[in-house]
């Protein structure tokens, strides 16, 4: 879907004064640009902004910011587009803000675990520079070769290790942040206890560059554990797959990961990077992944066969023991790539559903039943050890669900599901632009008031990001 804005935010005379600011070699204006910048990973959207402009330090961006605040022009950041919720799609059109020349890890301070980063950052650049020295930024989205730090900071991104490390928000310190208005300011410190005042740094994060441009971000790091061990259980139906996440920690085992990916995904994701890692047949519904690490390989083995003798309580099938790294590194290639290749097998539409972890079953059942009922095909996938699955709907005529009143009601419905089992419409993707239909069925009205006015506290004139979260 091809969206053209009205021409005219932008005047000649503030066009000559952002090309003064960045230099003509970043402002762009060009058919191709304009188009290359104005989709992300959302569905099959895409939109125009009226410029493309690529600051390269914090002045530039306050100085873009304050124009553009004083005249009223929109203005989207955007990291490595590689969002699926819109959040970087220009909808009003204006300024698409890159922060791609923000490339730079500007310190890696070991004797206090910490790094210092732009936004533009790749993210397995930034844990590849800080794993020689051996120390470890856990959160690993699945476009993390391709994704940007700071992307990952505006949806709060969590990927496999979120299970047992956490998500971004639990290792950001202190961020540089330009406000709305052009004001730049630090929102907290270096340091890992701070009861200074309001979180501004934990309010930043997750909330989707609608409040403020990041431009030097504070890192947490932890020792980069020495060893790490890796399984594939086949399962022959999801829901004892998903039953046996739960009994797994209930056991009392905390892995390093543990993704459930169905066996319909696991075969277009096969077919498209022509592996033959997994051995699959009629009688298998889906995998688990499990991933333990830790500094004992001895402690990792006896978990390890702990957890497979427990899993034979849940019909599982034959185990498959990953044997050395290349064949760990097939297996996560197999599982990142998942959403990649059935979005090119006509699953267009994403939902990043999270739940409790023992709803698992209840939901996956839901989202089958949903799919008979409306006549789609759906797959699964996901961070199953917190909960975190991604749907992926493949309509047989609809390829979008922003603004297609059929799609809408299909997911109202899925999204009531989730919450009557007390979770929410989005565990890291964000909310941006095609889920905010959705908001009130998770939030009260005084819950998104109150949004609604930290929005306008920071942004008055409604420039950054307008129309992403609410409107």
């Amino acid at each position: 879907m091809l969206v053209n804005q009205a021409k005219g935010l932008i005047s000649i005379d503030n066009l000559n004064v952002l090309t003064s600011i960045v230099g003509e070699a970043n402002v762009l204006v060009d058919e191709e640009s304009l188009l290359h910048y104005g989709h992300d990973e959302t569905e099959k959207l895409q939109y125009y902004p009226e410029i493309v402009i690529k600051p390269g330090s914090t002045q530039e961006v306050a100085d873009i910011l304050r124009l553009c605040n004083e005249h009223k022009i929109p203005v989207t950041p955007r990291g490595a587009g590689t969002g699926l919720s819109g959040g970087a799609l220009p909808h009003l059109g204006g300024v698409l803000l890159s922060t791609e020349r923000f490339n730079k890890i500007l310190t890696i301070d070991e004797r206090n675990l910490q790094v210092t980063t732009e936004p533009g950052v790749i993210t397995e650049v930034l844990q590849n520079a800080v794993k020689e020295k051996g120390l470890f930024y856990p959160p690993d989205p699945s476009s993390k070769g391709s994704c940007f730090i700071g992307g990952n900071i505006a949806e709060n991104s969590g990927g496999p290790k979120a299970v047992k490390y956490g998500v971004v928000k639990d290792y950001v310190l202190n961020l540089e942040l330009v406000l709305p208005s052009g004001e730049i300011i630090w929102t907290g410190a270096n340091v890992l206890k701070n009861s200074t005042g309001y979180n501004l740094t934990q309010l930043i994060v997750g909330s989707e560059g609608t409040l403020g441009i990041v431009t030097k971000i504070v890192l947490k790091l932890i020792p980069f554990p020495k060893h790490d061990l890796l399984m594939l259980v086949p399962f022959s139906t999801l829901e004892n797959a998903s039953a046996a996440v739960s009994a797994i920690f209930r056991a009392g085992f905390v892995p390093s990961a543990l993704e459930l990916i169905e066996i319909d995904a696991l075969m277009i994701v096969s077919k498209m990077v022509d592996s033959t890692a997994v051995p699959v047949n009629d009688s298998i519904a889906g995998h688990l992944i499990i991933e333990v690490d830790g500094n004992n390989q001895d402690v990792l083995m006896s978990e390890m066969e702990a957890i497979a003798e427990l899993l034979t309580q849940f019909d599982a099938g034959e185990i498959f023991f990953a044997d050395d790294a290349q064949q760990k590194a097939e297996l996560w290639k197999l599982r990142r790539r998942a959403a990649e290749a059935v979005k090119l097998n006509g699953y267009t539409i994403e939902e990043d559903t999270v739940v409790p972890r023992a709803e698992l079953p209840a939901l996956i059942k839901g989202v089958k039943a949903l799919g008979v009922q409306h006549g789609f095909k759906a797959v699964c996938y996901g961070h199953a050890g917190d909960g975190n699955l991604h749907i992926r709907i493949n309509h047989p005529t609809i390829k979008n669900s922003h603004g297609n009143a059929e799609m809408t009601g299909i997911l109202k419905a899925l999204f009531e599901l989730v919450k009557s089992l007390g979770g929410t419409i989005s565990g890291e993707h964000g909310i941006g632009l095609i889920q905010k239909p959705y908001m009130h069925t998770v939030f009260d009205d005084a819950s998104l008031q109150l949004m609604r006015g930290i929005k306008k506290t920071f942004d008055p004139n409604n420039i950054l990001n307008a129309g992403k979260i609410f409107d």
